[in-house]
């Protein structure tokens, strides 16, 4: 019998590219793709399935180091040294959009050694308050769009975008609703289980993952025992977290992690693409406009708190709705962007009254020892 719910979830997040190497064996086309601003309803309406390129914090990097820097993001250079062993070779075609200086370096490097079938570049701006930035990026999905019909051989009409757009919109009301049971005390759903019904998603066709969802919700809100008791309430801030090993840390040191912003979370379903007359205007909005990441800036004319208000505001709303006690800042080694920002993000919070701790670690499990006192320091202090 196939498994369903949390116990399917659970097979997936283990075995990431089970199913991917399955649906390509049966003639479908898997492209990988990086971050929160590939824009995925475009993908989808090409027919074709969209697979998050991740790392993993388990095995050691023994070969990306032969053409990347130590000095660079780890988590990059993982993704790159699976690909160099053969491990995405289920892969058709790559899409990176412009992130940051370590992503846009490992596109040119993944055309020219890994040589995909289909490789695609998104030129996203930084700066975002401008009609010229709206203007570009619209022009950029159009190009992105031709690209993608000249690849498949098939036109992506307004229609099946429409119809992308609402699967996607769908998927992510489901996850907003999973989220949402979180706010109870206790939290009917875990913060390791939420990530790994997220992960889950990013590894399986849309309609595959609705019917999963679907399932997890019947099963979470029917719930007759809670994963945790009651505890000190967190919220997790970083970039790139696609493994559970430091949301588990947290919550084995006797806090719940209720809430979070990541690449891996919270960003990624927080907000729907706007139906509008013109598909390929609302996937612009949405993208531009509506994800939370530092490698975006909303510069807010005025003084440095209504700056700060207008960036960081959304982790205010959820401190508020989630009855957060605690910030984790999870940083990745030489995340140049995520660094940048956490000073700012780390003034604010603990402006609002929120006690904050700033880690910045290797991507790795051994890294979870070493950070194992400290949390568990700060959950006993705010527990």
């Amino acid at each position: 019998m196939s498994l369903t719910g949390l116990a399917r979830v659970r097979e997936l997040y283990q075995n990431r590219d089970s199913r991917a190497r399955e649906l390509r064996g049966d003639g479908n086309k898997v492209i990988g793709y990086f971050c929160c601003y590939a824009p995925l309803e475009m993908m989808t309406a090409a027919g074709l399935i969209p697979y998050r390129i991740m790392g993993t914090m388990t095995e050691p990097i023994t070969r990306a180091d032969a053409y990347l820097e130590t000095i660079m993001c780890p988590f990059i250079r993982s993704c790159f040294d699976l690909a160099v062993k053969g491990q995405y070779d289920f892969l058709d075609g790559l899409v990176v959009p412009h992130t940051c200086d370590t992503v846009d370096r490992i596109y040119n490097l993944w055309r020219y050694y890994r040589k995909p079938a289909y490789s695609h570049y998104v030129n996203v701006p930084h700066m975002v308050k401008y009609p010229s930035s709206y203007n570009f990026f619209r022009s950029e999905l159009e190009t992105f769009k031709r690209s993608l019909e000249a690849f498949t051989g098939s036109e992506i009409t307004p229609q099946r975008l429409r119809q992308a757009i609402e699967l996607h919109n769908e998927n992510r009301a489901m996850l907003r609703k999973l989220c949402e049971l979180r706010r109870e005390d206790p939290p009917l759903l875990s913060g390791t289980e939420m990530t790994q019904i997220v992960i889950a998603g990013m590894t399986i066709p849309l309609e595959e993952y609705r019917e999963l969802l679907k399932s997890v919700l019947d099963e979470v809100i029917n719930r007759r025992e809670r994963p945790a008791r009651r505890a000190a309430r967190i919220l997790i801030y970083g970039a790139e977290i696609d493994d559970t090993a430091f949301i588990e840390l947290v919550e084995e040191s006797g806090a719940n992690v209720v809430i979070d912003d990541h690449c891996m979370g919270t960003r990624h379903y927080w907000h729907d693409v706007e139906i509008s007359s013109d598909p390929v205007d609302a996937i612009a909005a949405r993208y531009l406009e509506r994800i939370p990441c530092p490698r975006t800036y909303r510069k807010t004319p005025g003084s440095h708190q209504a700056d700060l208000e207008n960036r960081f505001g959304y982790l205010r709303d959820f401190a508020r709705d989630f009855n957060v006690n605690g910030v984790i800042m999870y940083v990745i080694r030489f995340c140049d962007t995520h660094e940048i920002d956490a000073p700012d993000v780390r003034d604010y919070l603990q402006g609002l009254g929120l006690p904050v701790l700033h880690l910045e670690e290797d991507y790795s499990t051994a890294a979870m020892e070493r950070l194992k006192t400290r949390v568990q320091a700060f959950t006993e202090m705010i527990g």
